[in-house]
């Protein structure tokens, strides 16, 4: 009984009551948003698994050391997607600077031989990563969070600190070179 209410209360009533000292408000916003932003730290860490269980540990032990720093002013999933954007940021800053300085050792392990039809779809996935590892950790983000989480323009805006409209633009463009580059992936695409 206890439960079901809280699933009822909104994002910001379980944030007043995770920062008055109550633990099941933080188990249903871990429900509520631990898949999504399991999802999003597998897609921004380089699909590794490991990286993205790390990344999300690390954002919930945020909230619970510190729930005062939850910004009331913003909307929450706005707020943690913040959270969780400033990290993966951080983590190309350490893996730029571990490149740097040990060469270029491959940091992920590479996918095995598939057969067939699956041999394509890893294929596509890399064409697909390499493509947005090359627009930058923005358009890697606005496509996570759009295409994949289908969040709103507004919250991506928000999450990434720019306007609607220049991340309406962004998206579009980059829904097109995404078009151009991936075409000869178009038979995968349409299974």
């Amino acid at each position: 009984m206890f439960g079901k209410s809280l699933r009822n209360r909104s994002d910001e009533e379980l944030i007043i009551q995770l920062q008055s000292g109550e633990g099941r408000a933080l188990e249903e916003i871990y429900r509520r948003y631990s898949p999504l932003l399991l999802r999003y730290f597998y897609r921004m860490l380089w699909q590794n698994r490991a990286r993205a269980h790390d990344a999300l540990h690390d954002v919930f032990l945020k909230i619970i050391e510190h729930p005062d720093s939850i910004d009331s002013e913003r909307k929450f999933a706005t707020w943690i997607y913040s959270v969780a954007h400033n990290l993966c940021k951080n983590e190309y800053r350490k893996h730029a600077f571990r490149q740097s300085t040990l060469g270029d050792i491959p940091l992920e392990t590479t996918v095995q031989a598939h057969a067939g039809e699956a041999l394509d779809k890893v294929d596509f996935q890399n064409a697909l990563n390499k493509l947005l590892d090359e627009e930058g950790e923005d358009a890697r983000t606005m496509f996570v969070l759009r295409i994949e989480l289908d969040m709103p323009f507004a919250e991506i805006g928000a999450v990434l600190d720019c306007p609607e409209g220049t991340v309406k633009s962004r998206l579009f463009y980059l829904k097109k070179r995404l078009a151009q580059v991936l075409v000869p992936y178009k038979t995968i695409l349409e299974k």
